[in-house]
């Protein structure tokens, strides 16, 4: 089969046809299969057209060429459905949750997550996967029988569960949430709805975590050069990075350096694509999965890098946190960032009238209270939360 072209559909695959379903049962469409309804309810939800305004590293009003949440998912939905085409999955759920993956995020990036998780600390903190979780199975209210988005049990998995299982088989919290526990958001929902969270997930799940990474190297990559925290000369030092360099200007001795970055990054997407997709293929002759549930049987990874990709990516992203996330511009951008959405949190907790009308229940509990305000200031873009900042306080930092 030649590259780039669509694999059969695998046994190994989600299959629409036999979807665990919905929390609300609906009649099936006509027309379109239930991803592919799940797909197109994300990208019309409201918190997906506000990802626009969203920040990933800069804060939107930079400059018009700095990724957004809103352009990072799209990148991100192309590289998942480069790997799930290969690979024989279902596009249209990969694609969905690529899509859906980062709705949960806060304003000003990781910083505003820190910030936020610090104001509900008392009240089980804040995450941005269950609050994902939240938006589509609750906040989004756009249906008349159901709040949320209604969406596939797959696609609820996958949104959950795409960076790995949440607990060990004795519901036990594990990996990133072992000292922490399980996000009160999850840890409600399953109760009624069950995701199975000691499970892995379907393959297009692994394929979609593996895509954000992809995408987070490549474009953050490319927006550092833009900005000049680095130059393209420094990443030559990095391995991987330094042989794809040397062979562009081997090819291209006189390229100009706009040219030669974005060289640089298609390049590196290529790379890892491709590497992803062999190291899974490999892994799928191990383990010769019969069905979607053999996948989630398995107990560890079937999509994945291979060994020396994945020591070669940790080389990326330490590089990036060195001179990209920690630089002392970007810092200094997101502590004001973090005063922005405290200050607000805590305007808010006193002035709980302020808040949309109906967003608390009529006898809101303290932990309502909180929660609900912390459901608020998620939902909020960057600019929102600038000029909300700008009406209730004298003062406001211009995070440039």
């Amino acid at each position: 089969m030649a590259v780039g072209m669509a694999a059969p559909r695998a046994v190994y695959a989600c299959d629409p046809e036999h979807s665990r379903g919905r929390l609300h049962a609906e009649p099936p469409s006509k027309t379109r299969s239930a991803f592919r309804r799940d797909c197109d309810r994300v990208i019309h939800s409201t918190a997906f057209r506000r990802l626009k305004h969203k920040t990933q590293v800069f804060v939107f009003h930079e400059g018009d060429h700095y990724r957004t949440r809103l352009t990072h998912s799209l990148e991100v939905a192309q590289i998942a459905r480069a790997i799930a085409r290969q690979l024989g999955l279902d596009e249209d759920l990969t694609e969905a949750l690529a899509l859906a993956h980062d709705l949960g995020h806060t304003p000003f990036g990781h910083a505003g997550e820190r910030a936020l998780d610090g104001c509900l600390h008392a009240w089980g903190g804040f995450d941005h996967n269950a609050q994902t979780l939240r938006v589509v199975t609750t906040l989004e209210r756009r249906y008349p029988a159901f709040d949320g988005l209604n969406l596939s049990w797959e696609t609820l998995e996958g949104i959950v569960k795409h960076n790995g299982p949440l607990t060990d088989k004795d519901g036990r919290p594990a990996g990133r949430y072992a000292e922490t526990g399980v996000p009160h958001a999850i840890a409600d929902y399953v109760r009624g709805h069950d995701l199975e969270l000691s499970s892995i997930a379907g393959l297009e799940a692994q394929v979609a975590g593996l895509a954000d990474d992809i995408a987070y190297d490549a474009h953050d990559i490319d927006d550092g050069l833009r900005a000049g925290l680095f130059a393209i000369d420094d990443l030559a030092a990095v391995p991987l990075i330094g042989g794809i360099v040397a062979d562009i200007d081997a090819r291209f001795p006189r390229l100009d350096q706009p040219r030669r970055g974005a060289e640089l990054v298609r390049e590196l997407i290529s790379h890892l694509i491709g590497d992803v997709v062999a190291e899974t293929q490999r892994r799928l002759g191990e383990s010769l999965p019969a069905s979607p549930g053999e996948v989630r049987r398995l107990g560890r990874p079937t999509a994945a890098f291979s060994a020396a990709m994945a020591a070669a990516e940790r080389e990326i992203k330490a590089f990036l946190f060195k001179r990209m996330y920690r630089h002392e511009r970007v810092m200094a951008i997101m502590q004001d960032a973090e005063a922005i959405v405290r200050d607000l949190f805590g305007h808010y907790r006193a002035n709980t009238g302020e808040l949309p009308p109906g967003w608390l229940p009529a006898e809101a509990s303290d932990v309502e209270l909180a929660r609900g305000i912390g459901d608020f200031i998620a939902g909020m873009t960057d600019r929102f939360a600038i000029v909300e900042h700008q009406r209730i306080f004298d003062l406001t930092p211009e995070l440039r």
